[in-house]
Order: structure tokens, then sequence, then C-alpha cells
């Protein structure tokens, strides 16, 4: 493997901008019809193993667990030359969101074992956070999980479980224990969802797919061996974890996909002599040019200190609230069609601006509300209400 992180970033640009010019399938491409378009299932898994076979998997991973041990600053580089191809979305919660914490809370033993299926594709995972009644207030999760000898004995329900129809396994926030505080008594357990008593329930949203899922865990039996970290001391690395998810989520791609489409509306609609149209847009353009600069510098930060801080919830909240502005945008200029639901043909242009609304929608409140985020903000970056 190629010791990229001593390379040149032009270097790093060039020679992957290149592989993926030749080796990235034109299908898979994001297109007017489908701007957010995520591979799903088998695609994803081709397109991992893919990227694996190649040399190019994990950008973010240390070179002793297999990734390319890339600064920030060349996974923005990796990222944006997938963007520049117009990829389609990945969801990779093994790679992205569990990989990191194994390899900071995880036994050698675990490390060993978890890893490499997550890079072969052996196992595929989802996130078990979210409750009915313990969303935003995560710590009053209920699904719990207790100790029978050498097995944890786990009964519940988690819900909003991206993906779960897909995964092979979840990583799940359970309560082991009641104290003072209820962020105490939680743990982070590793749940094969293929055990006897889970039950995955997919949940249709608003604009027709089924991208999130109910996981019921009915006495499903899970050994010992699979806690992640000690016992009762699982929302140290919920937090961990939620720095990294917002970071990922918090991309300004998506923003940038969805303006490219409001710009290839205003021309296939001949709105470009619309001046209310073009300042519109331009104001639109503007706030995603600040916001990519915003977050390459959060990135570089997070590259020179080795953490990610509280301020990343800020990233999370003008992110999701920048993109619904925009798809509104695009609901505002493309008028009648908007309220088509399925493929309209405007210009030389298949799209579904209604489902690319109602996909914006739930963006303020996956992955932290932004009414949360924003007390967070307020308290851990502003020190407002420190002394109450």
């Amino acid at each position: 493997m190629i010791h990229w992180r001593a390379a040149s970033d032009e270097e790093f640009r060039s020679a992957f901008r290149e592989w993926l010019t030749k080796n990235y399938p034109a299908e898979w491409r994001q297109t007017p019809l489908r701007p957010f378009r995520r591979l799903r299932g088998e695609e994803k898994i081709a397109w991992l193993r893919m990227l694996r076979e190649s040399g190019w998997r994990a950008p973010a991973w240390p070179r002793e667990h297999g990734g390319l041990g890339l600064s920030f600053t060349k996974q923005r580089i990796y990222h944006q030359e997938l963007e520049r191809q117009r990829a389609s979305r990945v969801l990779d919660f093994g790679e992205q969101m569990l990989g990191p914490m194994v390899m900071s809370f995880g036994t050698a033993e675990q490390q060993a074992e978890i890893l490499p299926r997550i890079l072969n594709c052996d196992e595929i995972w989802c996130q078990g956070y979210s409750e009915p009644n313990a969303g935003s207030d995560l710590a009053a999760l209920r699904t719990g999980a207790a100790l029978a000898g050498e097995e944890f004995v786990v009964n519940g329900q988690k819900i909003w479980t991206t993906h779960a129809q897909d995964a092979t396994h979840i990583f799940a926030l359970v309560r082991t224990g009641q104290f003072a505080r209820k962020q105490e008594g939680i743990s982070f357990l590793l749940i094969d969802l293929r055990s006897p008593g889970v039950h995955v329930r997919p949940i249709m949203n608003i604009a027709g797919d089924e991208e999130y899922c109910e996981v019921f865990f009915a006495d499903v039996r899970v050994p010992k061996s699979n806690l992640l970290g000690k016992l009762h001391e699982g929302w140290a690395i919920a937090k961990a974890l939620l720095g990294h998810e917002r970071i990922f989520v918090s991309s300004p791609a998506m923003c940038r996909v969805a303006l490219s489409l409001a710009r290839e509306l205003i021309d296939a609609l001949d709105l470009a002599g619309d001046l209310r149209v073009t300042d519109d847009f331009a104001a639109l353009a503007a706030d995603v040019h600040d916001y990519g600069a915003l977050y390459d510098g959060v990135c570089a930060q997070a590259d020179e200190h080795g953490e990610i801080g509280p301020e990343v919830a800020m990233l999370k909240v003008l992110a999701s609230e920048l993109q619904q502005r925009i798809c509104e945008f695009v609901v505002a200029v493309s008028h009648e069609y908007s309220g088509v639901v399925g493929e309209s043909t405007i210009g030389s242009l298949q799209v579904d601006t209604h489902w690319q609304f109602m996909m914006s929608r739930p963006l303020t409140v996956y992955g932290g509300a932004n009414e949360v985020q924003r007390d967070i903000l307020a308290k851990t970056v502003l020190g407002l209400g420190a002394g109450r």
C-alpha cells in the first residue's frame, strides 16, 4: 500500500481522481432525478470491496489497522474527489463510526476480530441509539441488558435506525444499571441482528423511501465479550462517536449537489433573466461557499489538535438548515412541477423535486435535533447558563 500521508496533497488528489475516473461506475452517479442517491445493499458492498481491493478503503483509519492513515486535509480531498465524480453517498457505519470507537475503547482481541470484518464487508453495521421517548434526550434510553453469567439478555426497542434492514450487526446503547445520573449505567454493546429474538421493521418516510427502521429485542442473548469499553461507562463512547457522526453528516457535499440542481432548473425553466430568482440563488451560493470554508477550517483544527470539539454541533445546524433552504428554493422556482409526486420532465432534465424536498425535511432532526445542538453550543461554547 502506498504511504499517501507522506505524499503532497496534489499528488494524492491527482492519483485518487485518476483512479475514480477510470473505475467509478457511471450508473452509480447522482443525477438531477436522484441528487441525494445512496448506494444500498449489494451495490454498496460491491463499491466498498472495490475500494478495499484497490487500496483506497478507510481514509481516516491508521495504517496499522488497514486504512490509509490520511490527515484531515487529505480526507477532505478524498471526499471532494468523490463529490466531483457525483458519486452516490455511502453510509458505512462500520468504517465511519464503529471502527474509530473499537480502536479507542476496544481490547486487542476486539480490534483483531472486528476491524478486518468491517473492512472486508463481512459485517455491515447500523447504529442503535434513539428509542421512543429517548431521541434527543438519549440518556433517557430504557433498552435493558441484564448480565446473566457470560451473556447479556437484551430487551427493548430502538427506532429511526438507518438502513437496519441492510445490516448484519448493530452497535447499541443499552441500560445495564440504575444510578443517580441517567448518563451512568449505560453500556455500549455489539449485537448480531441475526440472533434469535431480534426483529427489524422498516419505516417508510414522507418521500416514500424506507430509510429508517424499528429494531425490537426480545430476550436476545449477547456474549459478554461483545461489550465495548467498561460496563456502565458507554456514555463516554457515545459522546466520542457523536463527534465523528456530526463531522460526517455535516459535509457541504449535499448542499453543493442541491445547489447544482437548482442551477440546472433555473436554466431549464429559462429563469436566468428573473432578478428575484438570480438574487436568491446568488445568496444561497454565497452561503454554501462560506459554509464550505467553515467546514474546512473545523476539519483543519481537528487535524491539528487530534480531536473534535463541541463546536462541531454548529456544523450540523448550519448544514442541515442551509440544505433545507436550497430545497425550498427549488420548490419555489419549479412552480407546478413541485406538486407532482414522481418524475417530471423540465426541458432536458428528469427531476423529482417533491422527493428532494421531502428528503430534506428530517435533516434538522436526525444526528441530534437542531434545538438540542443550539443548547449544546450555548452551554459548552458560549458558556451561557454555566452559573445556574
